[in-house]
């Protein structure tokens, strides 16, 4: 029997970050699978410098991205380029990862042409359907057409199982964003620019913002940012760093608020290695995305989580994270609390991680073969 031909398809820089790790598995076994990646060309400017940093090797390019293209328009380019691509491989099986609009039209086109699809970092729900918008609901529908399901925790596994996915299709991996950390953690050498942010705020300490979720727009983020610049205009040991995504609303609120204040260091978006090394340097973590939640307990750093709900609850159960919603109020309050000496804050770096070890593209590579033997039979 020819050997089991495995795709994977990268839309976005997460989906390029943790199935890096997945692929790299793939690759080490040449006589157990044949491995290749599509792109799909919507995110390339963002995307392509995860590609060189992970040694990614591309051998489709869908060519879907278009300017101010809405998720509906990319869900149907890459259908339409997807589909014939599955048509002409015929391969045994179609690697998506996480939540992403890629992720659920690749899915969606695996399902029309009979490929069994399988999803990495599977099981994850926050439980309202419309938050976070529109992951929440594509991770769900993603679950209903996938065949194998790579859950990253036990509580994952636990999730769909009680949706009435089968026990034989399900794999507890870890995450494989932790074995991309793992595998850049020699490599965390700061360009210029950002060793000068932290060496210049020496001896205060830094908070790390990130914000950019749409359900954060308008006057929930506004509020968070004076929230945010009250609590550094009254710490002279605070330094507040916030690498502000490209989206125009960001930009705005970003300037109005907090563009002339001294203690804040407004940044351009950061390529991968200097934000992981800024969080490496922080001394709490203010965010509301979802793949930072996961960042934060493999580099043993406090997080503020700015939401209501979280998919990843693992990381507030270990006490590495807290959830603050999305009123001012209780920010303020979690600012102050976790920023005093001696708090909850002070004690994450003894926490184990509750993403994983770091081998989990290893896994999810080992149960792959008895998990295809299910579907070529």
């Amino acid at each position: 029997m020819s050997l089991p031909v495995v795709l994977s398809l990268i839309g976005t820089r997460p989906e390029a970050i943790k199935l890096a790790p997945v692929l790299r598995a793939l690759e080490a076994r040449p006589g157990r699978f044949r491995s290749f990646v599509a792109l799909t060309g919507q995110h390339r400017e963002l995307v392509e410098p995860f590609v060189r940093l992970f040694a990614i090797r591309p051998d489709h390019d869908l060519e879907v991205g278009r300017n101010g293209q809405t998720p509906a328009d990319v869900a149907r380019r890459v259908l339409e380029s997807l589909g014939p691509l599955l048509e002409r491989m015929r391969p045994d099986l179609l690697l998506v990862q996480g939540d992403t609009t890629s992720a659920l039209a690749g899915a969606l086109a695996g399902f029309y042409q009979g490929v069994p699809v399988g999803h990495v970092e599977a099981g994850l729900r926050s439980g309202d359907p419309l938050s976070p918008f529109p992951e929440e609901m594509n991770r769900r529908l993603i679950s209903r057409l996938a065949a194998f399901h790579f859950a990253a925790t036990e509580g994952n596994r636990r999730t769909l199982l009680a949706e009435g996915v089968d026990e034989a299709r399900i794999a507890v991996t870890g995450n494989p964003v932790v074995d991309a950390l793992h595998s850049i953690a020699e490599r965390l050498e700061p360009s210029p620019e950002i060793a000068r942010v932290v060496e210049e705020a020496a001896p205060a300490r830094l908070l790390v913002l990130t914000t950019h979720r749409r359900e954060s727009f308008g006057a929930t983020m506004e509020q968070n940012l004076r929230a945010l610049r009250d609590f550094a205009e009254r710490h002279d040991d605070a330094v507040l760093v916030f690498p502000v995504h490209p989206n125009p609303r960001v930009q705005e609120a970003a300037q109005r608020v907090l563009g002339s204040r001294p203690l804040v260091r407004l940044l351009p978006p950061l390529g991968y290695l200097d934000f992981i090394y800024l969080l490496s340097r922080t001394r709490l973590i203010v965010s509301d995305s979802g793949g930072v939640q996961e960042e934060a307990p493999t580099l043993r750093k406090p997080l503020l989580i700015l939401r209501e709900n979280t998919e990843r609850p693992e990381a507030v159960a270990a006490g590495v994270a807290r959830l603050v919603g999305a009123g001012a109020g209780r920010l303020r309050d979690s600012l102050e609390e976790a920023w005093a000496d001696g708090s909850w804050a002070d004690h994450v770096s003894e926490i184990e991680n509750p993403f994983g070890d770091g081998r989990s593209g290893e896994r999810i590579a080992e149960v792959l073969p008895c998990m295809l033997a299910q579907v070529r039979r």
